[in-house]
């Protein structure tokens, strides 16, 4: 009893300390604990009389490639968590002309997003609804849920935030081509796919009504594809497998009226990757008797018929089609839009951010993936102060030690400089100070500095609107945002050029960790690092291993490996559901 009476002394000295009652039983040897901590206006009080800060608010508009990647790796112990999203589930996009045709079913490729922050501890919270509008000035935004109407209750809210992370991706980018909108299909969204699956199977079924002509089941069964890029090309050979392979077997009678033509203004269809890759893919389409016409812009979509026009000719040629697949390109949403306006950034067709993500203009938002691009600072914008830093001795030129001291971060702070060397094979940085006959210059001036490095900016290039890049994203900002009050006193960026200190993040480097093009038949091509260009039958496997690999959960894994061996020994389903 001693002991007992020694700590209700003990408590009761120490008023300020949690009070604490101990049961114990004899019969079982066990001991129970409870503590009641001392509460003071309503606010937790630790030993040293400090107030528990207050979590900072983040919220998270969008749950695609970027919102999803900032989420799963941000650690929540230091912030109050908000999302918001007009879809309640995350989605692999890539795998979105798979669903057209039925190669893979869309829960297969969905995720539902409660089920991913669940396995946050319940700390995120999540609401299904579209952002209307961004208010910087407040630190608010303005949301309304598009749920069923009859169900009480308002549908419109608003947010506060102290930080704000904008990752909602884009639209469709028509280019303002009359018809678009009213008669095209597009492939943004898991809806999308479904709606061009049920159309492609009522082209058939149309076709095979009674009484038709034969120049009425051609165009009921010609599908247009608009754009030669990653999308269009994988949906066309997705397209010919799907009608080729299953629909032929179904509907013999219409079989020799199908046809898919492919549209695309450049020369190249597939002019993002390697030039062996398109020439390749346009090869396998032709053997494929997909038509290709490259060189040829829409001009407008009617009803029943596209207007283009040949670029080499200036001729217009009207093509008549049973469902045409609308994918050139992104453009921005109406309120992303809308910000921009507020921030000063109205003239610019995306919304800008810097090499931290952060968007300029806003100190407290961020923008992730397809809906913004990140505005690399050129080094000529900042070239007098780089060589005022590096002059220690204000001499008014640059030694060779001089320059290495500040060649390290001269290319973590601007990346082009990393790139024009690889470009040109230069082994050093410091080749660059070598004088027009090669020979290595002792000293340098400010304008010689200038003419070094004045070619560098060359090499600066945007980022491509893919998941890769969005995924990448979203990682470094959680990265960010985890060892914010680590970097404050601990800065691991380069240095300002610009006033004094280093910036207390690295900035946001991108990977490019290669590409894929499936083109159908059991053949794709990739452009892989190390300039590797892999192309064939054995590329397609490699596609499918990578792309079983990066699903988001263990169900959806399981899930797509098991349609694509469904589809292997019964088929694709055609029911039009």
């Amino acid at each position: 009893m001693s002991g007992f009476t020694y700590l209700s002394r003990a408590l009761r000295s120490h008023s300020s300390y949690s009070k604490l009652l101990l049961l114990s039983s004899v019969s079982t040897g066990g001991l129970l604990v409870y503590a009641e901590s001392n509460i003071e206006g309503g606010k937790q009080v630790v030993e040293n009389n400090q107030l528990v800060p207050e979590k900072k608010r983040v919220v998270v508009l969008g749950t695609g490639w970027a919102g999803t990647s900032f989420l799963k790796d941000l650690d929540i112990s230091s912030y109050d968590v908000q999302v918001v999203s007009p879809r309640n589930y995350f989605a692999f996009t890539p795998l979105l002309p798979s669903v057209t045709c039925g190669t893979v079913e869309a829960r297969s490729i969905v995720e539902p997003v409660r089920n991913i922050i669940k396995k946050r501890s319940g700390e995120i919270q999540f609401c299904e609804a579209e952002c209307l509008k961004i208010d910087p000035e407040n630190n608010k935004v303005f949301c309304r849920s598009g749920i069923n109407d009859n169900l009480v209750g308002h549908n419109d809210f608003s947010l506060q935030y102290d930080y704000l992370v904008i990752a909602v991706g884009a639209q469709v980018n028509t280019f303002n081509t009359p018809g678009v909108m009213e008669h095209c299909h597009f492939l943004k969204e898991v809806e999308d796919a479904q709606r061009i699956r049920r159309t492609v199977i009522d082209c058939f079924e149309k076709a095979v009504i009674p009484g038709q002509s034969e120049e009425e089941r051609r165009t009921n069964l010609h599908f247009v594809i608009v754009g030669g890029g990653p999308t269009g090309v994988e949906f066309a050979a997705e397209l010919h497998d799907f009608v080729h392979e299953d629909l032929v077997k179904i509907y013999p009678s219409v079989k020799d009226f199908v046809k898919i033509t492919l549209v695309q203004s450049g020369d190249h269809i597939l002019n993002t990757f390697d030039e062996r890759i398109s020439s390749f893919a346009e090869q396998k389409f032709q053997r494929d008797g997909i038509e290709v016409l490259t060189g040829c812009r829409v001009i407008s979509v009617s009803d029943h018929s596209i207007n283009t026009k040949v670029k080499s000719t200036g001729e217009h040629v009207e093509v008549p089609y049973g469902m045409v697949v609308w994918s050139t390109g992104v453009g921005t949403r109406p309120f992303v839009k809308d910000f921009m306006e507020q921030i000063g950034q109205g003239k610019r067709r995306v919304l800008a951010a810097d090499e931290w993500l952060r968007v300029k203009g806003c100190s407290n938002v961020y923008a992730l993936g397809d809906c913004a691009t990140v505005d690399q600072r050129q080094v000529m914008e900042d070239i007098s102060v780089i060589f005022k830093a590096a002059d220690k001795d204000d001499s008014g030129t640059l030694t060779i030690e001089e320059f290495r001291d500040v060649l390290e971060d001269i290319i973590i702070r601007y990346p082009q400089v990393d790139l024009y060397l690889k470009s040109k094979h230069l082994l050093e940085a410091t080749d660059l100070l070598r004088d027009s006959e090669g020979n290595e210059s002792e000293e340098v001036d400010i304008e010689g500095f200038k003419l070094a490095l004045s070619h560098v900016d060359s090499q600066m290039k945007s980022l491509p609107a893919t998941a890769q890049v969005a995924a990448q994203q979203g990682t470094y900002l959680a990265r960010c945002f985890n060892r914010w009050e680590q970097c404050k006193s601990n800065p691991e960026g380069p240095r300002r050029f610009k006033g004094s200190g280093r910036h207390e993040f690295l900035p946001f480097r991108y990977r490019h960790l290669g590409q894929f093009a499936p083109l159908g038949g059991e053949q794709a091509a990739a452009e892989l690092p190390g300039d590797w260009v892999s192309m064939g039958h054995s590329t397609q496997w490699l596609w499918y291993s990578i792309y079983a690999s990066k699903q988001v959960s263990w169900r959806t894994r399981y899930l797509v490996v098991g349609d694509w061996v469904r589809r292997f020994i019964f088929g694709r389903d055609s029911s039009r559901i």
